[in-house]
């Protein structure tokens, strides 16, 4: 017997609901489509499909489900954070949208913001004289019968923003929601602020903005660490692969292929060697001084004793000290770093490039906090 349709209905919603979710689709038609299809395996009449809302708030459902309360606070510190960087863009007459502003966020959500100018590089300017990191894209859309360009701004920070650049005349033009259909909700500087204001009694917006400013990320930490790498040529006996850079992002790779989802373990192996850009004779003790509190204790116990791992594998660890890394919980990661240190020594090996690594932390984080 087959469904009723408001029972594949609601099938159909989980399911699309569940495909976002977990990101194996962004776009509301592809993922109920696709949905439709697991479900029915044939043709589904156009009245059984769902709305992008009910999906949408069956998405919610699950953050909710999997998130739990951190879930607000997340959604506390992306608002805030989206009013830092529409401040730091007054001039464009930034506008927020999207599930920041609705309040339906969920895990690796990124904050979107549309700007208005007639010169993409006033914009990129402006994030310049920040020292900004983001990256510009040109997107080419067919809809409608009618081809458009958009450009948008990917910015990294402690969470990713999508700025959407465009022209002038259109600020105050009605945008329409693909969720609703209707005009979008989106907000200004005064109105963000005072949404604030209202879901936050007592805040002090300026010293909670001023407060962000001043955190430092981690992940510029590292790529300022990791770019000097690059001029460190190393013993062609050891390392025949060439530059310490290009050795790191071999051992990364080889890691990232046991471990994908151990953010400690692969952010040793990307940053083991930061340390021979600084004192070459003690390139360890380097490394954690440099890294300090932006990694946790048990990275920096992988990078403690990444060499005293490799004397293990030589059979030249004293049993004491064997005894003494055995007895940490991390002891069988550490031995795999270890062969991931000696896998990624090949010259013209595959490596990824460093953007690519630290977007894949980034993500990481994101993601599983």
């Amino acid at each position: 017997m087959s469904a009723s349709p408001s029972k594949l209905r609601r099938q159909i919603v989980w399911q699309a609901a569940r495909l976002m979710y977990s990101r194996q689709e962004s776009e509301y038609y592809r993922a109920k489509m696709k949905a439709a299809r697991q479900i029915c395996q044939g043709w589904v009449k156009p009245a059984d499909l769902p709305s992008n809302a009910e999906i949408r708030d069956e998405i919610q459902a699950l953050a909710r489900l999997y998130e739990g309360p951190q879930r607000a606070d997340e959604l506390r510190a992306m608002r805030l954070e989206a009013l830092r960087v529409m401040r730091l863009l007054r001039r464009f007459r930034p506008r927020l949208i999207g599930s920041v502003l609705t309040g339906h966020i969920r895990r690796g959500s990124d904050i979107d913001i549309h700007v208005f100018s007639n010169s993409a590089q006033a914009v990129t300017w402006t994030l310049d004289q920040e020292a900004v990191v983001y990256d510009m894209q040109r997107k080419r859309v067919r809809k409608h019968g009618e081809e458009r360009i958009f450009t948008h701004i990917h910015i990294q920070d402690r969470f990713p923003f999508e700025l959407t650049v465009y022209a002038e005349q259109l600020a105050h033009y009605v945008f329409k929601s693909s969720v609703t259909g209707k005009a979008m909700e989106r907000a200004s500087i005064a109105q963000l602020e005072r949404l604030l204001q209202t879901e936050y009694p007592g805040i002090d917006l300026d010293d909670e903005v001023a407060g962000i400013e001043q955190q430092v990320d981690r992940f510029q930490v590292y790529e300022a660490l990791l770019l000097p790498l690059e001029n460190v040529k190393q013993s062609r006996r050891y390392h025949p692969e060439g530059d310490a850079l290009y050795h790191c992002l071999q051992v990364f790779d080889r890691a990232r292929d046991e471990l994908p989802y151990d953010e400690e373990f692969l952010l040793a192996a990307l940053l083991h060697d930061v340390g021979k850009a600084i004192d070459p004779r003690d390139h360890t003790a380097a490394a954690l001084e440099a890294l300090g509190d932006f990694i946790t204790e048990r990275t920096a116990w992988f990078i403690q004793h990444h060499m005293a791992a490799q004397q293990l594998l030589d059979g030249q660890l004293g049993a004491r000290a064997r005894r003494r890394l055995q007895r940490n919980e991390s002891y069988e990661e550490l031995i795999t770093l270890a062969r991931c240190d000696r896998q990624g020594r090949q010259p013209g090996g595959e490596a990824p490039e460093l953007d690519e690594a630290l977007g894949y932390l980034r993500d990481l984080a994101l993601t599983f906090g």
